[in-house]
């Protein structure tokens, strides 16, 4: 009988239970519901009110969650309403972002009035927790100090010639393993390789350390890589989460990867530098090391109060980013179009073959020894292919600015204080107006005038945002 009370018991205890779990899940989901309808409504509101402004500003297309909708195909999304309106705007409620393919605002931004348009608060406190103070993340003197020192730094004769040799290296070793893997007849998933091939190089060319990821046999250097690619990718989805400041400090969802994923990087760089200036102290490292943290070592000795190692860290790092995704994402859809066109893929390894002067069944180190400047020069349609691939996949698709004053742009457009200005390199590289006709054609050929390479203005063509001009640029 005890036993038959004490289970009638316990099950109407569950079910009390059940029914205050029940009662509580249906008033947070209650709460949750308010807040996205009441969320909604002041985004309509900021809309309409945007919509029949008598100001003379960019077209309104939405509001942010327009990008959110379409985040799975947000470029190609972006070139849809590019192809409307050269120059557009969604609405937030603080400010309204401001997108552009047209050239001359481009130039405008760029050049014209590059002192209005920095990374701005927006830009770099979603990019701070990752990028540091690092030069992608920063405006100001900071920005001009990295901008200085790596223009120097990288303009020098010892650290092009190292890095030549380390990209020939390790392109070797890739090309090594994609024969293995071809004559085995195995699948291979290409952008991984190369993604990890150019890792290493950047890594040996940034750190002077051989990260091995592409051989896979060092399970910190891939933990590394593997926290590396996925804060990127959690800091891009940043942009479309207008709730990442509220899950950062509760250390919830995508936040909490994040925070570990940083721990993670953060004693790998940070163990690499206090090894280095331990090499250094004791004599066992060139002080006129080629890689770039031994260069910013020496560097720091002179001004150690500000070129912490916190501050090498972001420094090193961002060159790290720079250099890893941008290259390797380039040769994977460089590659992609040599495979949807056979006929360029033949007159490129014909061109190669007779600029190296290589025989037919040289091994890939020796060919790697014949790729020197003097024959990469002769490469000119290699160069024009690698080029196109640029100009319909960049590497920084969209690029964002934000404005310190109110401006007014070259189409008449008025841009108020704390607006967002965006150059939208991948929808550029598909409008009729800029390319002609044939702008989505994968075609060469339009970048050679008699068989020689020729450069296209670097506001018709933004894929290195400028960086080859004589006056100041957005990105390193």
């Amino acid at each position: 009988m005890m036993g038959v009370l004490f289970f009638g018991f316990t099950v109407l205890l569950l079910l009390m239970g059940f029914f205050v779990g029940v009662s509580f899940i249906l008033a947070v989901v209650g709460v949750l519901t308010f807040f996205v309808i009441g969320l909604v409504a002041v985004f309509l509101v900021a809309y309409i009110r945007e919509l029949i402004s008598k100001d003379l500003q960019a077209p309104v297309v939405g509001t942010v969650f327009n990008q959110l909708i379409h985040f799975n195909r947000l470029f190609d999304y972006q070139t849809s309403l590019a192809r409307r309106y050269s120059t557009y705007r969604l609405v937030m409620l603080s400010h309204s972002e401001v997108y552009t393919a047209d050239p001359v605002t481009v130039e405008y931004i760029l050049k014209t009035k590059f002192s209005n348009y920095g990374r701005g608060q927006y830009h770099t406190g979603i990019m701070r927790d990752l990028f540091g103070d690092g030069i992608f993340a920063v405006d100001g003197e900071k920005w001009r100090h990295q901008r200085k020192l790596a223009s120097y730094e990288f303009s020098t004769k010892v650290l092009r010639d190292f890095s030549s040799t380390v990209f020939r290296t390790n392109a070797a070793k890739l090309a090594s393993e994609v024969f293995v893997a071809s004559a085995a007849n195995r699948i291979m998933d290409l952008q991984d390789l190369l993604m990890k091939s150019t890792l290493d190089s950047i890594f040996k060319v940034g750190f002077g350390v051989d990260l091995n990821t592409l051989s896979g046999s060092d399970e910190f250097s891939n933990r590394f890589m593997k926290a590396f690619d996925d804060s990127n990718a959690i800091v891009y989805w940043r942009y479309v989460d207008i709730l990442w400041k509220i899950k950062r400090p509760l250390n919830v969802g995508w936040e909490a990867v994040l925070k570990q994923n940083i721990e993670v990087i953060d004693n790998f760089v940070y163990e690499l530098i206090r090894c280095k200036r331990e090499q250094m102290k004791n004599g066992k490292l060139d002080r006129g090391k080629e890689d770039l943290l031994s260069r910013f070592l020496v560097e720091s000795e002179k001004d150690p109060e500000n070129m912490t190692d916190k501050y090498l860290r972001d420094i090193t790092l961002n060159f790290t980013i720079a250099g890893k995704d941008t290259s390797a994402n380039t040769l994977t859809w460089f590659f992609y179009m040599l495979c949807r066109h056979p006929f360029v893929q033949e007159k490129i390894a014909q061109e190669v073959r007779e600029a190296t002067e290589a025989e037919k069944n040289v091994s890939t180190d020796e060919f790697a020894n014949k790729l020197t400047e003097a024959a990469l020069e002769k490469m000119h349609y290699l160069h024009a292919a690698l080029t196109e691939t640029l100009r319909l996949y960049p590497a920084v698709p969209v690029d964002g600015k934000i404005s310190e004053e109110d401006d007014i742009l070259p189409d008449g457009f008025k841009i108020k204080k704390g607006d967002g200005v965006n150059y939208m390199a991948y929808p550029m590289g598909r409008m009729t107006y800029i390319w002609g006709e044939d702008a989505e054609e994968f075609r060469p050929e339009r970048w050679l005038d008699n068989g020689v390479f020729r450069a296209e203005s670097p506001f018709k063509f933004t894929a290195f945002q400028v960086s080859n001009c004589s006056y100041p640029s957005s990105l390193p």
